[in-house]
Parts: structure tokens; C-alpha cells; sequence
């Protein structure tokens, strides 16, 4: 089992920047994939970017070039730095783990709340 817990959510404004981090805990954090989804009111949950256990990164497009997506094995942390923020970027931000082998995201954070305004 895996616990996942986000913090770092805020409200900045358009163009501002902020990180979210997902602590992990209670399994060997080098052998999870990890990785940042978003949901807002009245639609389904999206992929943001994720992480494998061995390091390769993938981004959707609409945040190529704002957010990164980083690691920290050490610290069994997950942090999501987004920058260049546009009001659409707001929603609940959620951390989310699978084993390496798995193709289902199984663990779940609270997730996070970021506000972006214009």
C-alpha cells in the first residue's frame, strides 16, 4: 500500500508560478511510476505529466514548456513546479503512484487545490 499526500496548492495570478509536492510513503518509492493529474467541476480527471521509476518524463502538451515534473528517491517526493500559470490551469491537482508493472494508476493523493486568476 501507498500514501500519497500533496501539498504546495495556492492562488497566484496569471503568469505566476507554483509547486506542488506528493510525499510518498509506505513502499519502495524506485520502483513507482509517478504522476500529476488535474480535475475541475463537470469533467474528467487528465493527465498532467508523469515520471517513471527509471527517470523518463512525458508531459501533455498543454503544459510542455511551463511545468516540470521531478523526483526526489531520497525523500520518496514527486514535485510538479508549474510556471507561466494561465487561468485555465486552475483546478484540483492530484499525485498519483503505480508499480512499474502496472498499466492502472492504483494509489491516489487528496489532491490540491491551485487558483489561477487573471
Amino acid at each position: 500500500q501507498v500514501q500519497l499526500v500533496e501539498s504546495g496548492g495556492g492562488s497566484v495570478q496569471a503568469g505566476g508560478s507554483v509547486r506542488l509536492s506528493c510525499a510518498a510513503s509506505g513502499r519502495t518509492f524506485g520502483n513507482l511510476d509517478m504522476s500529476w493529474w488535474r480535475q475541475v467541476p463537470g469533467k474528467e480527471r487528465e493527465l498532467v505529466a508523469r515520471i517513471t521509476y527509471s527517470g523518463d518524463e512525458y508531459y501533455k502538451d498543454f503544459v510542455k514548456g511551463r511545468f516540470t515534473i521531478s523526483g526526489d528517491s531520497a525523500k520518496n517526493t514527486v514535485l510538479l513546479q508549474m510556471n507561466s500559470l494561465k487561468p485555465e490551469d486552475t483546478a484540483v491537482y492530484y499525485c498519483s503512484a503505480r508499480p512499474g508493472t502496472s498499466a492502472a494508476w492504483v494509489y491516489w493523493g487528496q489532491g490540491t487545490q491551485v487558483t489561477v486568476s487573471s
